[in-house]
């Protein structure tokens, strides 16, 4: 059974969504949890240091992705005049989304790895750990773009930080969000595949390193 193909059991889509779910949550609470750690409270005030998946939902994001495969969590807010390490503060607050979601991945794919030869390939375990494999290695990916509001942006503004950037920095805020929405808005409406293009290479990498492609039709 490939398990993309949700429609094979009727409980298939909750396993999808609860892995949605559990995804999403883990990678706002990572943000909120290294802003609380680099001395702003913001996020903690604001009730954003919670696993509670409810506090970190976007209702209009969770449902863009049931009905367009593309969504979004709740952006966790912080002050940066807040930070311990105001200079790589944003840096870390950053990578604390896509690490979590590595972190997610790698062990959803070793378990998956590990429990199919014995609970096959239709067991709801293993296609939760399946799903779970696929929608955190995407949302790492996804989110590691160096184009606002995504975490990549944080990254790479924070690794640019002298001045002799500027002129790039400031062109990747003023126009980046811009872009990124164009490239989405194309790949909704004209199915050309932009993003998916530019992720399918280390999509695939990573998925043959855990020696599922084949199992999980990638």
């Amino acid at each position: 059974m490939n398990i993309l193909n949700l429609s094979s059991q009727p409980l298939a889509f909750v396993v999808w969504i609860g892995a949605v779910l559990l995804a999403l949550t883990v990678h706002e609470f990572s943000h909120a949890l290294m802003a609380t750690l680099m001395g702003d409270s913001t996020a903690r005030r604001l009730g954003r240091l919670s696993l509670n998946p409810l506090a970190h939902i976007d209702w209009f994001g969770l449902l863009a992705l049931v009905f367009v495969s593309f969504g979004w969590g709740k952006p966790v807010p912080y002050n940066p005049y807040e930070l311990r390490y105001q200079k790589w503060g944003p840096f870390f607050i950053g990578l604390a989304g896509p690490f979590s979601n590595l972190i997610l991945m790698t062990i959803s794919g070793v378990l998956m790895r590990v429990l199919l030869p014995v609970l096959g390939s239709g067991n709801l375990l293993v296609i939760f750990l399946g799903l779970s494999f696929i929608i955190n290695m995407a949302i790492m990916l996804f989110n590691l773009i160096p184009l606002p509001p995504l975490d990549g942006s944080k990254i790479i503004f924070a690794i640019l930080h002298k001045p002799i950037w500027n002129d790039l920095k400031e062109g990747i805020e003023r126009y980046g969000s811009w872009v990124l929405m164009g490239l989405i808005f194309v790949d909704i409406a004209l199915g050309m595949g932009i993003i998916g293009t530019i992720l399918g290479v280390p999509f695939y990498f990573i998925s043959g390193l855990f020696g599922l492609q084949g199992l999980l039709g990638v």
